[in-house]
C-alpha cells in the first residue's frame, strides 16, 4: 500500500504536465487564428505534422524508458532532467516572434513540433509509473483518482488564469509571460514528483532487455490493451472537440466571450468532483461499466447541449457540467486499465513492456487528439470561418456539431465497447498472484 505523500507525488506530477497540456489543448488554436495571425487551415497543418512526429517519437521514448537503468529507476529520470527543457519550448511555442507571414509559420510549425518531442520525453515515463508504482488493482484506480485530481487542478489553473493573464501583461506579450509562470511552477512540481515517489519492484524484471519481436508479442497479442487503446481514442476525441471549441461557441455563436473562463473553470470542478466518486464506483461495478455508466452521462449532456438554445446562458452551463461529469470515469481508469494489461501481456508472454505499451497507448491517445485537432480547424476552415468577425449560419453549425455531435457519438462508441473487455478484477488479481509465484522460483531471463 502506498504511503498518501508517495500518491500526492505523484498526482502533482500531473499538475505541472496539465499547465502545459491544456494550455495547448484549449488555447493554442485560439491563439494562433486570433493573436498569432494565421488561418484555422494552416494551423490544421501545423497539427497533422506534429502528430505524424508523435508516430515515431511515441514508440522510440517507451523503448528507451523500459532500456534505461539508474539510480533513481526507469522512468523517474526523465521529470528531473526534462522539466526545464519543457518549460522553455512551451514559452517559445506562445511566442509570437517579429517575422513576416513565413518565418512565424516557420517558428509556429518549428516550436509545436519540438514542444511534442519534449513533452513526450517527460510525459511516457510518467505515465508508465503507475504501473510500477503499485500492482494492486483497486489501488491502481484510487491512485489515477488522485492523479486525475491533479491534472484537473492544474487545468484549472490554466482555464481561470490564461486570458485574464494575457491581458494583465498585455495582449502583445502576455501568452509568452503567461507561460514563463507556468513553466516555473511546472518545473518545480514535477521535481517534486520525481522527489517524493519511488519505484517499485515486485514485478519488475531487472536484468531484462526487450526485443523487438518480445515488444511486438506484448503490443500485438494483448487483446485488452486494445480495447483501452479504443477507449482512449474516443475518450481524448470527445474531450478534445468540446474543449477546443467551447471559445469558439462563446465568442461566436454566444457572443458572450467573457464567460470563457468562467465556463471552463465550472466545469473542470464539476468533473474534478466525478472524480470522487470514481473509486466507488469501480469496486461497486468494476472498471468497464464504470467507464459505460459515464459515456451515459456525457450522451445526455451532449443532447441537452444540441437543442438549447444559445441564450439560455444557465442551461449551457447546466449541459456543459453534465458532459464534462461524464468524462470524468475515463479520463481516470483509462489509464488504471492500461496498467492491468502490462501483467496481463507479462503473465501470456513473460515480457514486461510497460514504456512500450504506455507509449503506444500515449500515441493512440495522441490520434484521437490529432483528429479532432486537424478536425476542427478544417470544419472551421470549410465552413467559411473568419476570424474576429460574424459568422455564418455554416460556421455557426460546425461549431455545434463539433461540441455536442462528434462528442455524442464518440461516447456512443465509450458505451458499446467496454462490454468485449474481460480484464476485471478477480482475472486481474490472478494473474498478478501467478507471476509473484513465478519470480520467486526462478531468477530472472534474459528476454
Amino acid at each position: 500500500m502506498m504511503k498518501f505523500r508517495s500518491r500526492l507525488a505523484y498526482a502533482v506530477g500531473d499538475a505541472g504536465i496539465n499547465l502545459y497540456f491544456m494550455s495547448t489543448l484549449s488555447f493554442l488554436l485560439y491563439f494562433y487564428t486570433d493573436f498569432y495571425g494565421i488561418s484555422a487551415a494552416v494551423a490544421a497543418g501545423i497539427f497533422f505534422v506534429a502528430r505524424i512526429v508523435d508516430a515515431v517519437t511515441d514508440p522510440f521514448m517507451g523503448y528507451l524508458a523500459d532500456h534505461t537503468r539508474s539510480k533513481w529507476g526507469r522512468f523517474r529520470p526523465y521529470l528531473a532532467f526534462g522539466a526545464i527543457p519543457l518549460a522553455v519550448i512551451s514559452i517559445a511555442t506562445f511566442t509570437i516572434p517579429d517575422f513576416n507571414e513565413t518565418g512565424k509559420i516557420i517558428w509556429a510549425y518549428v516550436t509545436y513540433v519540438l514542444f511534442g518531442v519534449i513533452y513526450t520525453i517527460v510525459t511516457i515515463p510518467y505515465a508508465a509509473m503507475t504501473s510500477v508504482l503499485t500492482d494492486d488493482h483497486d489501488e491502481r484506480a484510487t491512485l489515477t483518482s488522485l492523479r486525475m485530481g491533479g491534472a484537473f487542478s492544474g487545468a484549472l489553473i490554466v482555464t481561470l488564469g490564461m486570458m485574464p493573464l494575457v491581458y494583465f501583461f498585455g495582449v502583445e506579450d502576455g501568452f509568452q509571460y503567461t507561460m514563463i509562470l507556468y513553466g516555473v511552477v511546472g518545473t518545480l512540481l514535477l521535481w517534486w514528483c520525481f522527489s517524493g515517489t519511488k519505484e517499485r519492484t515486485d514485478l519488475a524484471l531487472p536484468e531484462q532487455r526487450i526485443s523487438l519481436p518480445n515488444a511486438m508479442k506484448a503490443l500485438f497479442r494483448n487483446s485488452p490493451l486494445w480495447i483501452v487503446i479504443s477507449l482512449f481514442i474516443l475518450g481524448m476525441l470527445a474531450f478534445t472537440f468540446r474543449q477546443t471549441v467551447a471559445p469558439y461557441y462563446f465568442k461566436y455563436t454566444m457572443g458572450r466571450p467573457e464567460l470563457i473562463d468562467e465556463f471552463f473553470s465550472v466545469t473542470l470542478a464539476v468533473m474534478f468532483i466525478g472524480l470522487i466518486f470514481v473509486p466507488f464506483l469501480t469496486k461497486r461495478f468494476g472498471k468497464a461499466a464504470t467507464v459505460q455508466i459515464g459515456a451515459t452521462i456525457a450522451m445526455i449532456g451532449a443532447t441537452g447541449f444540441y437543442f438549447n438554445d444559445p441564450s439560455n446562458v444557465e442551461m449551457v452551463f447546466v449541459w456543459g457540467c453534465i458532459m464534462a461529469i461524464g468524462g470524468a470515469p475515463i479520463a481516470v481508469l483509462g489509464w488504471a486499465m492500461l496498467a492491468d494489461t502490462i501483467e496481463y501481456a507479462q503473465h501470456a508472454h513473460d515480457v514486461r513492456a510497460d514504456g512500450v505499451i504506455y507509449s503506444t497507448a500515449s500515441f493512440f491517445q495522441k490520434v484521437g487528439k490529432t483528429v479532432a485537432g486537424t478536425a476542427i480547424p478544417a470544419i472551421l476552415a470549410l465552413t467559411g470561418f473568419v476570424a474576429n468577425q460574424a459568422q455564418s449560419s455554416e460556421v455557426l453549425g460546425g461549431i455545434l456539431l463539433c461540441i455536442a455531435v462528434i462528442p455524442f457519438i464518440a461516447n456512443l462508441a465509450l458505451l458499446v465497447i467496454p462490454f468485449v473487455y474481460k480484464l476485471d478484477a478477480d482475472t486481474h488479481g490472478q494473474i498478478v498472484r501467478e507471476l509473484k509465484d513465478r519470480l520467486r522460483i526462478r531468477p530472472h531471463e534474459q528476454l
